[in-house]
C-alpha cells in the first residue's frame, strides 16, 4: 500500500526550485504592469512582466501539491492529535511570529513612499491595532498567507490522512490504483478544474481566505492530490510515464494562454453573453490546466531524473523554509532604496535577486540555523535534534515545510542499520 524505498529526493529538489522561482519571482514585481505591488519601479518591463506571469501559473500550485506529499510523510507515524500540534508548531507559530516581525518591515517601507513621515518604531505601534491591511491597517500575513492557508488544509484534512493510511483506508488505496493506469491520471485535475470555472466570475484572488472561495478550493485539490500521490505511488509512476505528454500539453497551453496576455484578449469578450456559453467555461479551464500539466510534468520528469541526495540538498533543505519566511520582506526593503537608482531595470533587477539571496541565506547561516529560539520561530526542528547523515541518508518524513517540507519517509525502525533522515528544516 505504501511505497517501500525511503527516497525521495526529487521532492525535495522540486521544493528548492519552487522556492527559487518565488524568488525571482517576487523580484520582478516591482518591474511589472500587472499589479500595483508594494514598492514600484516608475518604468516597467513588458519582458519581466511576461516572465512573471509564465512563473505565476505553476509556482504555487507545485508547492501545494508538494506539500500534500509531504503531509503524508508526516502523518505516517502520528495520531490525528499529533499530527495537528506538529502543524500549529510548524505552521501557525512561524506564521504568528512572521505577521508581527517579519511582514511589518515590508508595509513601513510601503506607508514611506505614500508619504509616512514617522520612524519605524511609530508605524510599528499601529500593527497593533490589529486593523487589516491594506484597508488601513498595519496587521497583514502578505506572503504568509501560503503558511495560513496550509494550516487550515491539514486541520481540514487530518482526520483523514489518519484514517487513509490506517488499515481502514486499505481499499481506498487500492482502489485509487485505478487511476494510475493509461492516461486516467488526469482525471485528479477535473474538480479543480471545474471549481475553479464555476466560481473565478464571482471570487477573484485576495489571499485573505474568507472571500477567497474560487482559490480556497483551486489550492486545496492540489495540496490533496500530492498526498493522495503519495498515498498510492502508482499515481507518481503514472506521472513519470506520461511526463512527456504532461510537459507537451504544457507548452500548448501555455502559448495560448501567454498569446491571450499579450494580445490582450479577454475572455469575456470572446462572447456575447459569456455565462450563458458553455465555450466560455472551456476557455477559463485554460488557466487550471496550464498548472496541472506543468506540475504534473515536472512530478515526471524530477522522479527521471532528480531523485539524488547529496549534503548541498540536506543543508538547502533545511533552509527553505527560514529562506521562504523572510525573502519578501528583504526584497521589499532593498526595493525601497533600488527604485530610486538611475540604472537601468536589468541591473535593478539582477541585484535584488543576487543581494536578496545573498543576504537571506546570511541571516538563516549567521543567526537562524543557530540560535534554538529563532530555530523554533521560524519552524524548524531543535538543533538537539538535528544529526549529521551520510551522504546516502533519507530524507526527513518529520520535517515539515509549506512546499517547503522533506519529500521522503523515514528509515524503517525494525532496520537500524538503514541511515537517519537528511531533512531537519521546513515548513
Amino acid at each position: 500500500m505504501q511505497p517501500t524505498t525511503s527516497r525521495r529526493a526529487y521532492l525535495d529538489w522540486l521544493r528548492i526550485f519552487s522556492i527559487l522561482g518565488v524568488l525571482v519571482f517576487h523580484c520582478t514585481m516591482p518591474f511589472s504592469n500587472l499589479d500595483s505591488w508594494h514598492i514600484m519601479n516608475h518604468e516597467k518591463s513588458e519582458s519581466l512582466t511576461l516572465f512573471g506571469f509564465w512563473l505565476s501559473r505553476f509556482r504555487m500550485p507545485l508547492l501545494f501539491f508538494i506539500s500534500g506529499a509531504v503531509s503524508w510523510f508526516m502523518v505516517k507515524k502520528r495520531t490525528t492529535g499529533s499530527f495537528i500540534l506538529l502543524r500549529f508548531r510548524r505552521l501557525f507559530i512561524p506564521l504568528l511570529f512572521g505577521m508581527l516581525v517579519i511582514v511589518p518591515p515590508q508595509i513601513y517601507a510601503e506607508r514611506l513612499t505614500q508619504g509616512f513621515k514617522g520612524n519605524y518604531w511609530e508605524f510599528y505601534k499601529t500593527v497593533f491595532q490589529f486593523k487589516p491591511y491594506p484597508m488601513g491597517g498595519s496587521f497583514s500575513w502578505h506572503h504568509l498567507w501560503f503558511i495560513f492557508y496550509l494550516f487550515v488544509y491539514d486541520l481540514v484534512l487530518a482526520k483523514f490522512f489518519t484514517w487513509s493510511i490506517s488499515e481502514k483506508g486499505a481499499t481506498f488505496v487500492r482502489k485509487l490504483g485505478w487511476l494510475a493506469q493509461g492516461k486516467r491520471v488526469y482525471w485528479m485535475v477535473l474538480p479543480s478544474v471545474l471549481s475553479f470555472c464555476g466560481l473565478i466570475c464571482w471570487f477573484d484572488e485576495t489571499h485573505d481566505f474568507v472571500h477567497d472561495l474560487c482559490y480556497d478550493l483551486y489550492w486545496f485539490f492540489f495540496l490533496l492530490a500530492g498526498f493522495l500521490a503519495m498515498l498510492q505511488p502508482r499515481i507518481l509512476d503514472s506521472l513519470q510515464r506520461n511526463r512527456r505528454y504532461s510537459l507537451t500539453a504544457g507548452f500548448l497551453l501555455m502559448g495560448l494562454l501567454m498569446y491571450m496576455h499579450v494580445e490582450h484578449i479577454q475572455i469575456s469578450s470572446l462572447f456575447s453573453h459569456p455565462l450563458q456559453n458553455p465555450f466560455f467555461f472551456a476557455s477559463l479551464s485554460v488557466y487550471p490546466l496550464v498548472a496541472w500539466t506543468w506540475v504534473f510534468a515536472a512530478i515526471g520528469y524530477g522522479k527521471q531524473y532528480l531523485d539524488k541526495t547529496s549534503r548541498v540538498l540536506n543543508y538547502i533543505n533545511q533552509a527553505v523554509y527560514p529562506f521562504y519566511i523572510l525573502h519578501q520582506t528583504i526584497i521589499v526593503v532593498l526595493a525601497y532604496f533600488v527604485v530610486r537608482w538611475s540604472d537601468g531595470i536589468g541591473m535593478k533587477y539582477s541585484f535584488l535577486v543576487a543581494t536578496t539571496f545573498f543576504i537571506t541565506m546570511g541571516i538563516y547561516h549567521l543567526f537562524i540555523c543557530r540560535i534554538p529560539v529563532l530555530r523554533f520561530l521560524f519552524g524548524m526542528k531543535a538543533s538537539k535534534d538535528v544529526r549529521p547523515a551520510p551522504h546516502t541518508s533519507a530524507p526527513n518524513a518529520d520535517t515539515p515545510t509549506p512546499a517547503l517540507e522533506s519529500g521522503r519517509t523515514s528509515a524503517p525502525a525494525h532496520d537500524s542499520k538503514i541511515p537517519q533522515p537528511i531533512l531537519q528544516g521546513s515548513l
